[in-house]
């Protein structure tokens, strides 16, 4: 673990190095705030912590987040995880090092001005019953290093208290959910499990098997948690179909015997920019995870950039199967969107 001075001003700064110092962490304390001589080499800067705090005002501004949330805010950034097709390797700069920020209480206090102006639930007939959603797990699995920064529980511990209209979402592929479960959450936070096919499985290292965060599912619904399958990202594998109708009846039996579960499900299919295939096949020279442009599409985002999706008749079969095999099995869930 990196610590910058300035970080161990701040309690919750000075909590993530103790935390880190129990599990036997190496501790480097830096002399200065600047993040300087980083891990180059992918592995160890994956197994790499900085702790820092968000001085510029900007990296606190909130923005939007369509179409999972109104706005996104950010107490890490970085995942330890190994995914092959990760969304961060063409957003994130430098090393893949995680960074958690000291200053979360400054981060939490700035979020009470946004409640009411969003933009995805807040003026949504359908996902009014949300309130103003805030996701916090944009550039970051934030249950896959909890056991280091505790900043999950602390903005859980702050929605639950906080007596207005309001979501906090994440989502995670991790299972170790049990310092989540006597949380007083108050039903105002969506804990959200990124699931996939079993043919998809294999892009994803060091994250546990869906068995395991099934069973996390299961247990954070048990709490009362308002919880959510993210289905990302959708794959064309072999016998693909057969597939995702077997991934939503696992979802469906690990959430059975449950009363009254708030359900929501989110369909996202796999894209990739000319910038993240660059990032990725040097992460992962030997994956076999299709990136051929000649097989995709080419989009412009909404900043202009392009990236690369499957092409439409593909696209569409694929989602008339999958959300009638979503339909089948968990008539409950509220599918947010397709993507």
């Amino acid at each position: 673990m990196l610590v910058t001075p300035s970080a161990l001003g701040w309690a919750h700064g000075a909590a993530m190095v103790e935390r880190a110092a129990l599990l036997g962490s190496e501790i480097v304390r830096l002399k200065a705030d600047r993040l300087a001589g980083l891990p180059d080499v992918y592995r160890d800067a994956k197994a790499t912590l900085a702790v820092v705090v968000v001085a510029p005002p900007g990296r606190r501004r909130l923005e939007p987040i369509p179409p999972s949330a109104d706005w996104r805010f950010d107490f890490a950034e970085g995942c330890p995880a190994h995914c092959q097709y990760c969304y961060l390797a063409g957003s994130l700069g430098g090393p893949p090092i995680v960074r958690a920020y000291a200053n979360l209480p400054e981060i939490l206090g700035e979020l009470a001005g946004a409640v009411g102006h969003g933009t995805i639930t807040s003026a949504s007939a359908e996902r009014a019953g949300e309130g103003t959603t805030f996701e916090c797990s944009c550039y970051t699995d934030p249950l896959g290093i909890e056991h280091l920064t505790g900043g999950l529980a602390a903005c859980i511990s702050h929605f639950g208290a906080w007596n207005e209209p309001v979501q906090l979402r994440f989502t995670t592929k991790f299972a170790r959910v049990e310092p989540l479960l006597e949380l007083n959450h108050g039903g105002r936070t969506r804990v959200r499990f990124s699931v996939n096919a079993h043919g998809a499985e294999r892009f994803e290292g060091g994250a546990p098997r869906m068995p395991e965060r099934l069973a996390a599912l299961r247990r954070v619904a048990q709490a009362g948690y308002p919880v959510g399958i993210t289905v990302a990202p959708i794959l064309p594998v072999s016998d693909w179909a057969e597939a995702y109708d077997r991934l939503m009846a696992d979802v469906a039996a690990a959430l059975d015997g449950i009363a009254d579960v708030d359900l929501t499900a989110e369909l996202i299919t796999h894209r990739f920019t000319p910038k993240s295939k660059e990032v990725l096949q040097g992460w992962y020279p030997g994956s076999k995870l299709e990136m051929d442009e000649a097989a995709r599409v080419r989009k412009l985002t909404k900043f202009g950039s392009v990236k690369w999706v499957l092409p439409r008749p593909q696209m569409t079969e694929m989602r008339n199967r999958i959300e009638g095999t979503l339909r089948r099995w968990l008539p409950q869930a509220r599918l947010l969107y397709w993507t």
